[in-house]
């Protein structure tokens, strides 16, 4: 018996009802839940095709590097059980403790989404007006009206106009005293 994995909520499964390839890994790990080793053993390799699939199929809106990892570090789970169908004598603990890491790898894919689909939410409903908060934006500049997924890289040791200084290390006056003992 392994635990569920961790799901899309429902209030955001609408986001995700067109990524097949997710719902195709989260039907497959349902039936992990009540697995053998051996049966662990046997699913391994298409398992393992399913998260490929998965890797090549991300929706654009979830394209950011977070997200990115968690499913490279699914797919990482996924060869390493493939991986245990080729040693023969491969105990059935080691086979259950790989099948739960990618139960967890999956879930930690959900949590994400989740997290993800929650922050977009979040920015959609916020809807403040500059002039409630006190802002001139006559006296803002280019930098800030663009949106935040428009800036591509900001480079502030340009902003700085100062020379470049030597930064001179100031001795305690109680060390003085030894530096002149020293000599």
């Amino acid at each position: 018996m392994h635990t569920a994995t961790e799901n899309v909520l429902s209030t955001h499964l609408k986001e995700v009802k067109d990524w097949n390839e997710l719902q195709d890994i989260d039907s497959f790990f349902v039936k992990f839940r009540k697995i053998t080793p051996n049966e662990a053993l046997s699913n391994a390799i298409e398992l393992k095709d399913l998260i490929k699939h998965l890797n090549d199929s991300v929706p654009e809106k979830f394209k950011i590097p977070s997200l990115t990892a968690r499913i490279n570090i699914l797919y990482n789970e996924a060869l390493r059980l493939a991986d245990l169908t080729r040693i023969g004598a491969i105990k059935a603990q080691e086979v259950n403790t790989q099948v739960d890491k990618t139960m967890a790898a999956f879930s930690n894919i959900n949590t994400k989404i989740n997290s993800i689909l929650a922050k977009i939410r979040f920015e959609n409903e916020i809807d403040i007006d500059v002039t409630f908060i006190g802002l001139d934006t006559t006296k803002m500049d280019t930098f800030f009206n663009k949106p935040i997924n428009q800036i591509k890289e900001v480079n502030l040791l340009k902003s700085i106009k100062r020379k470049p200084e030597k930064i001179g290390i100031k001795k305690n006056r109680v060390f003085k005293g030894l530096e002149k003992s020293k000599q």
